[in-house]
């Protein structure tokens, strides 16, 4: 079920970007970002309602900087797509796979060398607490290298000299959504229901394209653009609710790093929509590269199925 979420995750989110590009024909970024919001807020208030959930948290502070740094990372991967090569841009993005996965290496060797000896004293507002170690667990960060790999083989990235500081903020974009993800499931811990967190967040885009919207002003109202407005908010929230239940359902490093791994399956999809939709042509090198991201998506996920029955629950 967890893999499932996320594959689903990845499909609407790939389903979402078609129909941003349509709706950026009329209407700037902070508007789509403005709208995606607003409809979330909506959907997830009365999914909360009908669920008899309340929308209250103890946890303010969490949901606060998961909402931070998700937006950080909707803003930086937005400024990139507009000064970076497309294939650029989604690559440095879809990074945040491989930053998951050096922050887990990286607190299981802080832990080696005897900081894991000591009590946790919280979670961090940054990052979940990292305990445990990784036993076992090298071929799922292969697998997450492999994916990547097939990534840079599908769209093959190229940036300029002068585009530097694009680039910079495309690092900063996949970073934060990996910090975001990490934060995801610090909350999910708590046991905070996922309409609840996609709810704050929902709000923490409301403001900032709201923000915006007053820097950059609004478009003219066209309905032949605005019709796909609607769906960019209901496909950018189911694809929040399944992505945050997948990593709310993380118990252990190796269900972090595959579920890491199964993003990259957005990758495949968007290629596959501009190929039916848009007319791009898929070079034998991009198929290579899909082969490679399927192969190591199924791969992560049946040595994850096979170990998950002896699996200990690690803290992140």
């Amino acid at each position: 079920m967890q893999a499932l979420l996320m594959i689903l995750s990845a499909l609407f989110f790939a389903s979402m970007g078609v129909c941003v590009k349509l709706a950026s024909t009329n209407f700037n970024s902070s508007e789509l970002v403005f709208y995606r919001g607003l409809i979330g807020v909506l959907m997830m208030a009365a999914y909360a309602r009908w669920q008899g959930t309340s929308l209250r948290t103890r946890y303010p502070a969490m949901h606060a900087w998961r909402s931070v740094v998700g937006v950080l990372s909707l803003s930086a991967w937005f400024y990139s797509l507009a000064h970076l090569p497309l294939p650029t841009a989604m690559t440095l993005n879809y990074m945040s796979s491989i930053w998951i996965a050096v922050f887990l290496v990286g607190g299981a060797l802080l832990g080696a060398v005897g900081l894991q000896g000591k009590p946790a004293s919280g979670s961090s507002p940054v990052l979940p607490a990292t305990g445990g170690t990784l036993p076992g667990q090298g071929p799922l960060v292969l697998a997450i290298l492999a994916s990547f790999a097939g990534v840079v083989m599908l769209l093959r990235p190229a940036i300029d000299q002068n585009q530097a500081f694009a680039g910079l903020i495309g690092l900063l974009s996949g970073l934060s959504a990996a910090f975001a993800y990490m934060q995801v499931m610090a909350i999910g811990r708590l046991g905070e229901p996922e309409a609840r967190t996609v709810f704050y967040f929902a709000i923490g885009t409301v403001i900032v394209g709201a923000f915006g919207m007053l820097v950059e002003g609004m478009s003219p109202w066209n309905w032949s653009a605005a019709v796909w407005l609607l769906p960019i908010g209901i496909l950018a929230s189911l694809g929040q609710f399944a992505m945050t239940k997948s990593f709310s359902m993380s118990k252990n490093h190796g269900s972090t790093l595959m579920v890491a791994n199964l993003q990259y399956c957005g990758i495949v999809f968007a290629a596959l929509y501009s190929t039916v939709f848009f007319g791009d042509h898929i070079p034998l090198m991009g198929w290579a590269g899909i082969l490679l991201i399927v192969a190591s998506a199924i791969g992560a996920t049946v040595m994850r199925a096979r170990a998950a029955p002896s699996a200990p629950a690690e803290e992140h």
